[in-house]
């Protein structure tokens, strides 16, 4: 698993939005400068968002985004995976991305990565947004 700046930008602007969650939608603008996202990019990375249903919009003068889902239901993993796919070390070892590689002829190898992948699935898949907060 190597993290791209999509899963790292979407992780820090949903952790803003998370921790400002009471004073209703955050303007983009707001995001971008606290979280120092260009406003174009973090656009595209809210398209992702929404059409996945983690963020709300809202346009007009009390618009902006908020979390379509309270903190404590959306993990980092689930992030991980909608913006970069598996969380496995290798496409071999994947339970939700698998295909395979020259390193599934290597059973021990394999094995070792098995072990790699659930341990950071297991530690991603139960920290939450409001972990974070």
């Amino acid at each position: 698993m190597k993290l791209t700046t999509k899963s790292e930008y979407s992780i820090l602007a949903l952790i803003y939005i998370a921790r400002n969650e009471k004073r209703g939608f955050i303007k983009i603008e707001e995001i971008c400068s606290r979280c120092a996202i260009s406003k174009k990019y973090l656009e595209l990375l809210f398209t992702t968002l929404r059409q996945n249903r983690y963020v709300r919009t809202r346009r007009g003068t009390g618009g902006g985004y908020k979390l379509a889902r309270p903190a404590s239901e959306v993990t980092v993993a689930e992030i991980i995976r909608l913006m970069d796919g598996a969380l496995a070390p290798t496409e071999s070892v994947s339970k939700y991305f698998y295909s395979d590689t020259p390193l599934g002829k290597e059973k021990k190898i394999v094995k070792v990565f098995k072990e790699i992948r659930d341990y950071v699935s297991g530690r991603l898949e139960t920290l939450t947004l409001a972990d974070l907060v």
